[in-house]
């Protein structure tokens, strides 16, 4: 087996949301300092995610506008009991992005810019060297590849979780639609829809995302100790789209679904003095909604200004040490079953502003926010969880990881 080396000031493993996002920034047009970057991803098609679906709320223009396959300004939320609450999204936008068209149109730039280089290799480890840090890889043709830069920031999914107090996954199955009627609100995405069967423990949803007035992508969600059969899932979309939506006859055009880890375990971020994960394997994940994206964009877009500047290394947290805390507390109440899931949220988003719960959501909201948030959850209970959390051990999680951020 042959070797080869290749030295950059910055290599990335994984060439997903995170890993693409990073090398975007670090070497777009107008920077000071120009940057040689070294983007590896693995050739193997079994490494590497399916097609998905990444979801986010943005104030005015956006770095991948070009990539955006929909937006919508008004989220809903319905009640087990039907009721309904509608939300203004005032400036904000709720925005989908397909993996696909983001990768394809990130890499069309990335293949422009001459000091990028674009290697398909499977990382077999990462570690810190004289000067940096190194990551060893492996050809699709079995030679060797070692790439050497002044960091390396690593994207790949790690086999198992962290110990934690409280564990559920997020685990959905969705099918992109076409109904033979207009049946859907373009300007309207059903966020939380709970008219439908609830599991023994965690909570169940439906979720709407109109692409147009006779195509959506429909999906079935659980917060939930464990996945579910694909049989499972397809008969509860079955019953979704047929006796709670009533869409009438329908095309399922494709399929997608994913496992989201909701934890309140500690994510390492730097494992080296120049090693630094990125994206869910560095915490991103927002441990209360499995929303992703917003929170790698804010982390890179971090490293990259102080990279590009010539400054030291900024590789702030993804969320602040409030909101995680917070966080903890809901996840706990819910895996405990002190509170009610489809109850919670609904009457979340009936007593609050839709922008307060987003910005909340988003780790954005002030701490008379955080406040007024807190007086619309169930006080009792959540004081109770709250009491509790300090003093219950981190625990290992027996389930497996499959991450699809949204």
């Amino acid at each position: 087996m042959s070797q080869e080396r290749a030295v950059a000031d910055v290599v990335i493993v994984g060439g997903g949301a995170a890993g693409l996002s990073l090398a975007h920034a670090l070497t777009a047009p107008g920077s000071r300092r120009r940057l040689s970057v070294t983007l590896v991803e693995t050739p193997r098609r079994s490494l590497r995610p399916a097609e998905r679906t990444w979801c986010f709320w943005q104030e005015g223009p956006g770095d991948y506008d070009e990539a955006v396959a929909a937006s919508w300004r008004r989220l809903r939320v319905r009640g087990r009991d039907g009721s309904v609450t509608d939300g203004e999204l005032g400036a904000l936008r709720y925005q989908m992005l397909r993996s696909g068209t983001f990768e394809a149109w990130v890499r069309e730039r990335l293949a422009a810019r001459p000091h990028v280089r674009l290697v398909e290799a499977t990382a077999r480890t990462v570690r810190d060297v004289a000067g940096g840090a190194e990551a060893r890889c492996v050809t699709e043709d079995g030679d060797g590849l070692t790439l050497r830069g002044r960091y390396v920031f690593d994207s790949r999914p790690a086999g198992t979780l962290p110990p934690a107090r409280s564990t559920l996954l997020q685990h959905f199955r969705g099918w992109f639609v076409r109904t033979s009627a207009p049946a859907f609100d373009e300007d309207v995405v059903e966020l939380m829809d709970f008219r439908v069967p609830q599991p023994a423990h965690g909570l169940a949803f439906g979720y709407v995302l109109p692409l147009g007035p006779r195509e959506a992508l429909v999906e079935y969600t659980q917060f939930s100790r464990s996945p579910l059969t694909r049989s499972a899932y397809d008969a509860a979309l079955e019953h979704y789209t047929r006796r709670v939506l009533r869409l009438g006859p329908l095309d399922v055009r494709s399929v997608e679904g994913g496992v989201i880890p909701m934890t309140d375990a500690r994510f390492p971020r730097r494992i080296g003095p120049a090693v630094y994960r990125i994206g869910a394997v560095g915490g991103a994940t927002r441990p209360a909604t499995g929303y992703t994206f917003s929170a790698v964009q804010r982390q890179i877009k971090a490293v990259a200004a102080a990279l590009r500047d010539g400054g030291e290394m900024a590789f702030p947290p993804p969320h602040g040490r409030r909101a995680l805390a917070m966080d903890a507390v809901m996840l706990r109440a819910l895996d405990t079953g002190r509170v009610n899931g489809p109850d919670f949220f609904t009457r979340l988003f009936a007593r609050t502003p839709t922008e307060r719960v987003l910005r909340f959501l988003d780790g954005r909201s002030r701490l008379w926010e955080d406040v007024l948030i807190g007086f619309s959850t169930p006080v009792g209970p959540m004081l109770r969880t709250a009491a509790e959390l300090p003093f219950l051990p981190r625990r290992p999680f027996p389930g497996t990881r499959e991450e699809t951020p949204g």
